[in-house]
């Protein structure tokens, strides 16, 4: 006999409220296992493929482990060092970029030299907080004893829990099964597929075409000769997974940059705006179609709203978890709304009189 529905929901709230605790209290501690829990689910797919052709799961681990550390090696030989250096570069020359915005602006728009001018005034003070704040944050990040500790942490354990989870990955699942309450094993799991469709759908393809698209653009400003391509790249990549935003953000950025190196060279400026306009010609009829469909189910408002709202509570690790979480929970409202269209409190007695 199942239990009342009140005791169900007592302890379906304890076990939300102990994940939130969970969250809240180690949320820094449990980072690295987060990561490599992200990095096991992306890569199972892949291991599960190797299986079919005739590995067993040990070897398919191994063959994903090797690429995966080739992989590795040239980003830090090849990509890591120059983005570095090239942030470094953008964060020390951003006061110059204002200043010759200021000046064009004062060409522009005289009543600006006035020296009591709200819209001046502002303008220094941008030029000045980047460079300061900009500048703190890279030495921070680059020279703090703490983060050096906390890299190498993330760069050992991170691998080391992939590697594991991925190899025990359909074992943990069969384990998780058995544990389900018998009573709502079938829903519980119906749920969890739905889930994970959704979630290999957004995260797996839409981390994709963040890849893709980032590389993309990173080559292709470099190629045009756009200072700061990498960099560009990597940010329109990045947040790439809000439709629009990546494109609008790095197109932004990397105009603005193009303006101040190519200024009077409008072949050169416009080779940059047309490289964002094949990107997004690229994703929306190529990439999104075919990586990610169209049945997604997270709207890009959810998302902006589960970024703010996890990484306020939570911090880092808070963005990170915020969009299976938002999945999780847009599964779940959709299957809450469709049993409660089932339902007396929405059909009412003319309902149950049409059946």
């Amino acid at each position: 006999m199942a239990l009342p529905v009140r005791e169900q929901a007592k302890y379906w709230g304890i076990a939300a409220l102990a994940v939130v605790m969970t969250l809240w209290f180690l949320g820094d501690v449990i980072l690295p296992f987060v990561l490599g829990g992200a990095i096991a689910y992306f890569l199972d797919p892949v291991a599960d493929r190797l299986e079919r052709l005739g590995l067993s799961r040990v070897a398919s681990v191994a063959v994903i482990t090797l690429f995966a550390t080739i992989a590795f090696v040239v980003l830090v030989l090849a990509v890591i060092p120059t983005l570095i250096q090239q942030t470094a570069s953008l964060i020390d020359i951003a006061p110059d970029l204002f200043r010759r915005l200021q000046s064009w602006l004062m060409t522009q728009f005289p009543s600006l030299t006035d020296e009591t001018s709200t819209v001046r005034q502002q303008l220094i003070a941008i030029g000045e907080t980047i460079q300061s704040k900009g500048g703190d944050l890279l030495n921070g990040v680059l020279s703090s004893a703490m983060s050096l500790i906390n890299l190498i942490v993330l760069v050992v354990v991170v691998p080391v829990v992939a590697f594991y989870l991925l190899l025990d990955w359909d074992k943990m699942v069969a384990r998780i099964d058995e544990l389900l309450p018998r009573d709502h094993a079938p829903v519980v799991r119906a749920l969890a597929a739905d889930i994970d469709r959704t979630l290999a759908s957004f995260i797996r393809g839409q981390g994709t075409v963040c890849l893709v698209l980032g590389t993309y653009y990173a080559v292709a400003l470099m190629i045009a000769g756009l200072n700061f391509g990498l960099v560009v790249g990597f940010v329109a990549g990045l947040i790439s997974f809000i439709p629009y935003v990546g494109a609008l953000v790095g197109g932004a950025l990397a105009l603005g940059l193009a303006l101040f190196q190519f200024w009077g060279d409008w072949w050169s400026i416009g080779i940059v705006a047309g490289i964002f306009a094949i990107g997004q010609v690229m994703e929306g009829n190529v990439l999104t179609p075919n990586l990610v469909g169209s049945s997604v189910g997270l709207h890009p408002v959810w998302l902006i709203f589960a970024l703010s709202v996890f990484g306020s509570l939570f911090g880092f690790v808070g963005m990170l978890v915020a969009v299976p979480l938002a999945a999780m929970l847009g599964v779940i409202v959709r299957f809450v709304i469709g049993r409660y269209k089932e339902g007396r409190l929405y059909r009412g007695l003319a309902g149950k009189i049409d059946e």
